[in-house]
């Protein structure tokens, strides 16, 4: 296995330190969307060079993502021509509820009860969303947890990509 963890391709705006996927300062739904869109096709070059780079076949790769992250690999891995083997949002949320039509990835949303930063209305939301689509989505929502990710989160990662790696001729 083989894991890449890029950071967000902006200096964050919002702080003195840190990177973003895209700007926060205005918070409307076009340009979240226009955020979400463009920081998606960053990412989606990124899979692609590394797929090339380790030689491996188109759906070889797995997405997952934290807030910002999150919310970026929903967008992406719910478009790409060749969907992910499975996509894992850690506390984000569904920025476009509106899902494209064709072949979609098992989505994992695990998402804090008492979030903090992002509410844990956007995941509950991306849930239904997901699920009217007929997405294979699982969720988990730990009640104590805030804005990050706890031991249960890490464990349901782990057994959402083995399950999802494991089919027959892999």
């Amino acid at each position: 296995a083989a894991f890449a963890a890029p950071d967000g391709p902006e200096p964050c705006d919002m702080g003195p330190t840190g990177r973003q996927w895209f700007s926060l300062a205005e918070r409307t739904p076009a340009k979240m969307l226009a955020g979400v869109a463009a920081a998606a096709e960053v990412l989606g070059k990124f899979v692609d060079a590394e797929l090339l780079r380790l030689g491996l076949p188109p759906d070889a790769y797995a997405l997952m993502g934290f807030s910002q992250g999150a919310m970026t690999v929903l967008h992406l891995g719910l478009r790409r021509a060749v969907p992910p083997r499975a996509v894992l949002a850690y506390s984000g949320r569904l920025i476009d509820p509106e899902v494209p039509a064709g072949k979609h990835p098992p989505v994992l949303l695990v998402h804090g009860h008492v979030d903090s930063v992002v509410p844990v209305a956007g995941s509950l939301q991306a849930a239904a969303a997901l699920e009217t689509a007929g997405v294979d989505v699982q969720t988990l929502y730990p009640p104590l947890l805030d804005h990050g990710i706890d031991d249960a989160g890490l464990s349901a990662g782990a057994l959402f990509l083995q399950r999802a790696f494991s089919r027959p001729g892999d």
